[in-house]
């Protein structure tokens, strides 16, 4: 009978010990970001160019696009933007790296005046 309790008790801390390794994991772990852009398309051609090569820099970087930039949209309170794009990323940090990157301001940018117009960009970081 003292080998059953044995048991229990090392079950029952087994279990409170990976529930609380459990808990610090996630604890350590930085909330994921959105980035968000309402944008109005200034030329179809080159947006066509652009937002492949957007899509694909943002890849490479770590972003997940939602592929909302097609979406419909239904404005609740305001007059809808025509566009809006939302970008999944796993951090603030790795969002805002990407628009401070080099690739972004030296080569997307530029394409992106002839494309688009921005209306507003911003992140938003996910509440713990």
């Amino acid at each position: 009978m003292k080998t059953n309790y044995k048991v229990a008790i090392a079950l029952v801390a087994g279990a409170a010990i990976g529930g609380a390794a459990i808990q610090g994991l996630h604890a350590q772990a930085k909330p994921k970001a959105y980035g968000v852009t309402e944008v109005e398309t200034l030329d179809a051609a080159a947006t066509a160019v652009f937002v492949p090569a957007v899509v694909a820099a943002q890849k490479a970087a770590g972003g997940r696009n939602l592929r909302t930039g097609g979406g419909k949209i239904v404005a609740m309170v305001g007059a809808p933007p025509q566009r809006v794009v939302i970008t999944e990323w796993d951090s603030l940090e790795q969002a805002q790296a990407f628009y401070n990157s080099k690739a972004w301001k030296d080569d997307l940018a530029l394409k992106q005046d002839k494309a688009q117009k921005t209306i507003r960009r911003y992140f938003v970081e996910v509440a713990q």
